[in-house]
């Protein structure tokens, strides 16, 4: 009992989070996300508050968790000085390390996620590089898209001479010394680590799945399967 608990306590975002929750709803009724998802975060806090064991881990491999913004909207409201963003940060980072987001549809995205916006991060520097989005992983953006993307240096270029180059402004080639300097601080931070679980932890659930590994077809898979059933 409280096993769980305890590691999100190691977390500083779960001290920082959760001190004194009354259960008053406040940061459920004005949650942006409690609007179109059965999403509640005043009852995610109730079952942290629990330190049930069995509650904590079932809320792990939910896509319940992965379903907040991370718009803090509740940090300010709450009459206590809680933050249930925080504390759902904390779930997250339990549930990839311990392998459980691998259950949830929502969860499995972590390595779509992982692969673009945390693989670009560490080439280019950017969370979004126009040129690595590939259209047709997006077909709700049509045919326009893929133009954009195909004719980037003109389009971008209209708003800064550096485009994909070295020099100052925005979209610029970020230099091999920044970026050894990002690869550093993933290091030193656990950023590769957590990378490494989220791979891990794919490729054992894709075969379980039955694929070959978390392969391209598995990546495509979770970059893009929506069962329709987030309400």
């Amino acid at each position: 009992m409280g096993k769980y608990y305890d590691m999100l306590a190691k977390d500083v975002r779960l001290r920082e989070g959760l001190k004194a929750c009354m259960n008053c709803g406040i940061c459920t009724g004005v949650c942006p996300a409690a609007e179109f998802y059965n999403y509640d975060p005043r009852q995610i806090i109730v079952t942290v508050q629990s330190r049930d064991d069995e509650a904590i881990e079932a809320l792990m491999k939910s896509n319940t968790i992965w379903y907040c913004g991370e718009c803090m909207s509740c940090r300010p409201r709450c009459p206590r000085g809680n933050t249930p963003g925080y504390v759902i940060q904390a779930l997250r980072t339990l549930s990839q390390r311990l392998g459980f987001f691998v259950e949830s549809e929502k969860g499995r995205q972590q390595l779509a996620i992982k692969r673009t916006i945390g693989q670009h991060i560490l080439d280019r520097g950017y969370c979004i590089s126009p040129r690595l989005v590939d259209p047709a992983m997006h077909p709700e953006q049509g045919p326009v898209w893929r133009w954009v993307r195909d004719n980037d240096t003109e389009v971008f270029g209209k708003f800064t001479p550096n485009y994909g180059k070295p020099g100052a402004g925005p979209v610029r080639e970020i230099d091999p010394e920044t970026l050894d300097e990002i690869r550093r601080i993933f290091e030193v931070t656990g950023g590769n680590e957590m990378y490494d679980a989220i791979e891990r932890h794919s490729d054992r659930k894709a075969r379980e799945m039955g694929f070959d590994g978390a392969n391209d077809d598995y990546f495509r898979e979770v970059y893009r399967y929506n069962s329709n059933t987030h309400n």
